[in-house]
């Protein structure tokens, strides 16, 4: 008996390998597949503006990556509900600090390092987790920093609009791209909004795969969607992957994108990170 309906993700044209510099851009999968990376022993630089969502903010990104403009007091902002720290609307709120100089500090440190980074990739995995923005005069934000709802316009980029900044994104980098859309539903929009939006990318996306020959897309949404459609995969709140869920997809993605040649490599670099974590015990 066959009891899932297993997804083809085939194997990559493009791919990834430890001869790569790889830069992971993105939602809460992106942090979940780099850190993956990451343990792995890939060369590679994940979210180095926190946790992205929508295909503007990913292009914004990837602008001030290609430019290396350092952030300045026009950037700041400070966050809303009595945090009392600063951000910038570029940001999530994990680089949030207690003054507008350490923020700076910490988010042009970072850039700094993320620019010359990228300058040297080749390789770009990004993971757009939904079509719904938020604009505060009239320039979209990556995080609402907790401020009141009444500051932004809140609208959804049709599929026609997120192909247009997607391919933007392929076209002028000269890398590149694995692109994904996030198997973490935003159920603050309601069911049949989530639906709506993940359908718009997941069209975007294979727009921009279909004309560039330096984009390939990995089924993630899918391979959750379908083959682990049942909620023992899911943490408490229902809607984020649990541990389990994301070793799946890793595995999943390693078959997809990393020569079989490197698999060996692959197991013994987690092999030695596993190794790491262990607790020594002392007499």
């Amino acid at each position: 008996m066959v009891l899932q309906t297993f997804v083809e993700a085939g194997k990559s044209r493009i791919g990834i390998s430890y001869e790569d510099r790889i830069l992971v851009l993105g939602s809460c999968f992106a942090d979940n597949i780099g850190q993956k990376l990451v343990q792995a022993g890939f060369d590679v630089m994940v979210n180095p503006f926190g946790t992205l969502y929508n295909p503007m903010s990913l292009q914004q990104a990837m602008a001030r990556l290609e430019s290396g403009e350092p952030f300045t007091d026009a950037d700041c902002t400070e966050m809303g509900a009595g945090a009392g720290k600063w951000c910038s609307f570029m940001h999530h709120t994990s680089f949030a600090r207690a003054s507008k100089d350490d923020f700076l500090a910490n988010a042009n440190a970072v850039l700094k390092q993320a620019a010359d980074f990228y300058k040297n990739c080749n390789k770009v995995i990004l993971t757009f987790g939904t079509s719904f923005c938020y604009a505060h005069n009239g320039t979209v934000v990556a995080n609402c920093l907790k401020r009141p709802a009444k500051e932004f316009e809140r609208f959804m980029l049709s599929s026609r609009e997120s192909e247009s900044i997607i391919s933007k994104i392929v076209s002028t980098s000269g890398k590149e791209f694995i692109l994904t859309v996030s198997p973490i539903r935003h159920m603050a929009d309601g069911a049949a909004a989530n639906q709506l939006s993940k359908a718009s990318l997941i069209v975007a996306v294979a727009n921009v795969c279909r004309q560039a020959a330096n984009a390939e897309y990995f089924p993630a949404y899918e391979i959750v969607m379908d083959e682990l459609r049942d909620y023992r995969f899911y943490a408490e709140d229902m809607v984020h992957p649990t541990i389990q869920t994301i070793n799946y997809l890793w595995e999943r993605f390693t078959d997809f994108a990393l020569p079989a040649a490197q698999k060996e490599k692959l197991l013994a670099a987690e092999k030695l990170f596993r190794q790491s974590q262990h607790r020594q015990i002392t007499f």
